[in-house]
């Protein structure tokens, strides 16, 4: 039903427009938002939500293009209405659910009733949509479907960007509430939600004792089986285009949190997660409709595999007899509920008449339309401030899976050595956080991945500028005997430097460059990735920055981009000329000033390399 958007992630450029400009309260929300953003290095510009991703390969955008830091609302907002016409029609329920499974693998989207009459106009998400259709013809003349009160079944993003927005609103998720009272929109919850529904996973029965134990699962199980190859596939839905989705990526960075102080870590954790997809942008209905139409379990394990959906869905299409047969369980560490509140507009007249409806809509409708009337335990608090909810949202909806050619130079200067304080107040040195943090960003890298390590630092005056610890080459291809991903685990786990060791940052950026020009190839975006905590110093191969830039820019081949991400590791480094080199090639200098945030800035280059052009 819905075409999802390419996720996506190259390194970003440019800004966007702003559609609206909204006053007031509006307005002082996105200033709240855009002072956040400036403050999350991993806001993007989007691609159109629903438009299918561009064919062409997602270059680096040239030297003087290059714009950061777009404030996250404007691009959240531009995103979130251009899915509205998409996102209009959504399932048409549990009534519709099973005929949709056996007859169609799209969503079908149900006709919108046309009532010039009506004098409650009632929005509701599409699986309670029945539900509150069922109430409203008590209150007609007739039982009729148009009369005072005309219910629409709208999907909640479609809701929250129209212009003509209901009287009552009824959406998936009191997520949405919050998100349309940034934008200025009004809407107060009477009481208690009408419904609730957990969000679990579910999967073919062939695999689900692979991240389900005595009917529990985690997050942490599924994210640790998908980096280890354990399970075949996980599929998730948009976070911007559906609750669910919007639940689940919170569920994911929550429980990823819960396993590290160390918050750059909880976000390495959980892009592994987003890096292993299957499929991004799976709506719940069309992955329970693929699983419906699949001939065997095969088909449902390796093209759809685990994902989430609510309960209430599950509980539909497990009274079918299909031919992959489904599980589902709640995960601990996240436990997040789609909730259905009944929200009056600030604006409606019909007061009294809304407050009928919600009268009509019977418990023992709900409960057999698989709902739960009371809130499940332990479920997560959401984030009343809608760019807390979004930030994480938007990065995982605008990440772009890429073929990708990367060299990554590590700085084994002594200053590596220096003793730092980590994010769980223990004393470490830079050099181990590194190591620490490397072997979760080891995880990140997709299987079409080529990738090399090189080790730069001159521990004697003859020494080379640097030394090859990975030969470049494809992740998944042998070297010496293993893969070149256990490879590079071995490496980021031995690396040490070397006390007294020079610098020789411009030399090895300038062969790195000259290395990966050779390999670039239509089709895949290659980088040349260097971290480093110091400046070009204390080795034969000083040269002075206008040098350095002078050859840079003569060596460089438009027809053959190399991109530079650059992170600046602690206080001491030389951001200016990171800033400079990275300029220069359409890349992105990184600060970490802090070295207990590395992990937070190696997220950054994933995310970079991941984001739009």
């Amino acid at each position: 039903m819905l075409i999802a958007l390419g996720v996506v992630l190259v390194l970003v450029a440019g800004g966007c427009v702003l559609l609206a400009v909204r006053a007031g309260r509006a307005r002082a929300a996105r200033e709240r938002a855009a002072e956040a953003a400036r403050n999350d290095p991993f806001t993007r510009r989007p691609v159109r939500v629903g438009l299918a991703p561009p064919t062409e390969v997602q270059h680096f955008p040239p030297p003087g293009e290059h714009k950061m830091y777009v404030p996250m609302w404007r691009r959240a907002r531009w995103l979130i209405a251009a899915a509205a016409v998409l996102l209009l029609f959504g399932i048409a329920g549990v009534v519709a659910f099973g005929s949709r499974l056996k007859d169609d693998p799209a969503p079908v989207a149900e006709p919108v009733p046309t009532c010039p009459d009506a004098r409650l106009r009632v929005a509701a998400a599409p699986e309670i949509a029945p539900v509150v259709q069922a109430a409203a013809r008590t209150l007609n003349p007739g039982g009729a479907d148009c009369g005072p009160v005309a219910v629409t079944a709208a999907e909640p993003a479609a809701t929250e960007s129209a212009a003509d927005k209901p009287d009552v609103w009824i959406p998936s998720s009191s997520a949405w509430l919050h998100i349309a009272r940034a934008d200025g929109s009004v809407y107060e919850a009477e009481g208690a939600p009408l419904a609730y529904s957990p969000v679990v996973l579910a999967g073919p029965d062939a695999i689900t004792k692979l991240y389900v134990k005595d009917k529990r699962t985690s997050w942490a199980a599924v994210v640790d089986g998908v980096a280890k190859h354990r399970i075949p596939a996980v599929s998730m839905p948009d976070p911007l285009q559906s609750s669910v989705g919007l639940l689940a990526v919170h569920a994911v960075h929550a429980a990823m949190g819960r396993t590290t102080p160390d918050a750059g870590m909880a976000q390495l954790r959980a892009l592994t997660l987003r890096s292993r997809l299957k499929d991004p942008a799976m709506d719940p209905a069309a992955a329970l409709a693929k699983d419906a139409a699949a001939g065997d379990e095969t088909a449902g394990v390796y093209d759809v595999g685990i994902f989430p959906v609510t309960e209430q869905q599950l509980a539909a299409y497990q009274k079918e007899k299909h031919e992959v047969a489904l599980t589902g369980a709640a995960p601990a560490d996240g436990v997040v509920e789609a909730d259905y509140p009944y929200a009056i507009s600030a604006k409606t007249a019909e007061r009294d008449l809304a407050t009928r409806l919600k009268a009509a809509i019977g418990k023992d409708a709900l409960t057999g339309a698989g709902f739960r009337t009371k809130a499940t335990a332990r479920a997560l608090d959401l984030p009343e401030q809608s760019d807390k909810l979004l930030a994480p949202a938007l990065q995982w909806s605008q990440y772009q899976n890429k073929t990708f050619q990367v060299l990554l130079m590590i700085d084994t200067s002594g200053s590596m050595n220096q003793k730092v304080v980590g994010k769980d107040g223990r004393s470490t040195t830079k050099a181990a956080l590194l190591r620490e943090s490397g072997l979760s960003a080891n995880q990140l890298f997709g299987e079409d991945t080529s990738i090399g390590m090189w080790f730069f630092s001159t521990p004697s005056p003859s020494s080379p500028a640097h030394r090859e610890a990975v030969p470049v080459g494809p992740l998944t291809a042998q070297v010496d005997g293993k893969s070149r991903r256990e490879v590079m685990g071995a490496a980021i786990a031995g690396y040490q430097a070397t006390d007294d060791a020079g610098t020789p940052l411009f030399r090895t950026v300038l062969d790195g460059l000259s290395e990966m020009r050779d390999k670039a190839r239509p089709g895949a975006v290659t980088l040349a990735v260097v971290l480093t905590d110091g400046r070009d110093e204390q080795s034969r191969f000083a040269m002075s920055r206008d040098a350095f830039l002078k050859e840079l820019t003569e060596t460089r081949d438009p027809a053959r981009p190399v991109p530079i991400l650059a992170m600046g590791y602690g206080e001491d480094a030389d951001m200016a000329s990171l800033s400079a080199m990275a300029k220069a090639t359409g890349g992105k200098a990184i600060p970490a000033n802090n070295p207990a945030d590395v992990a937070s800035a190696i997220a950054q280059a994933f995310l970079a390399a991941h984001s739009p052009s």
